[in-house]
């Protein structure tokens, strides 16, 4: 799954990454947590960028409720929940990295975890939009897949990520192929609790224990 995760990049490096005309404010994080509101990317008249709520709620839903905040790739085409956006609202979440937890001697240890050699990849996500008497309100919910050889032993599952050739395949709703366990070289290593309070920030959250 995926509960948690990084984006410390800024607006300009997004913008040359994604080839995007321009980038929406937001706020960077080092512990982004469900409900948080995002960059993610998607194709409008032209490829762009949105600031949407992590934790997905689909357009026909009476009341707004911020979950789920992953999608899992096995399901997307028989979920009514997600079938929709699989066939027409796919977009793409930048990321520096994300968290994980193992359980280790009676808790749980977090790991944080990236590719390696590369500081801001894309998770496959699914977007929609709600609109209520206060407006429209857009969420996202990042997809997940089996995790690949060298993540297994933290969890059984890890976010599909997308490398930048693949972009215009996924967010041209086709590519359902990419729905699959990283192949990149991964980095995980054990880092501090801290991460496991939504509030705490900064860098120290994802250093490496020792």
């Amino acid at each position: 799954m995926c509960g948690r995760f990084t984006l410390n990049s800024g607006r300009d490096q997004l913008a040359d990454h994604y080839g995007l005309t321009d980038v929406p404010a937001f706020t960077g994080s080092y512990n982004i947590a469900p409900s948080a509101q995002v960059p993610v990317v998607r194709l409008g008249q032209e490829r762009e960028a949105a600031v949407c709520h992590w934790g997905f709620i689909p357009h026909w839903v009476r009341e707004p409720v911020l979950k789920p905040i992953n999608a899992r790739a096995e399901t997307l085409t028989g979920k009514p929940y997600f079938r929709d956006a699989f066939r027409r609202r796919r977009c793409l979440v930048p990321a520096t990295g994300y968290y994980e937890w193992r359980a280790e001697g009676g808790g749980k240890q977090p790991y944080f975890i990236r590719v390696k050699g590369v500081g801001l990849f894309s998770f496959a996500g699914l977007w929609s939009s709600w609109q209520g008497t206060d407006g429209i309100l857009e969420s996202f919910a990042v997809i997940t897949t089996a995790a690949n050889g060298e993540l297994a032993h933290i969890h059984d599952r890890m976010p599909v990520i997308i490398g930048p050739d693949d972009y215009g395949a996924w967010l041209d709703e086709g590519g359902g192929d990419l729905l699959r366990p990283c192949a990149l070289e991964m980095e995980a290593y054990p880092v501090a609790k801290l991460v496991n309070n939504p509030r705490n920030q900064g860098e120290a959250l994802v250093q490496p224990l020792g």
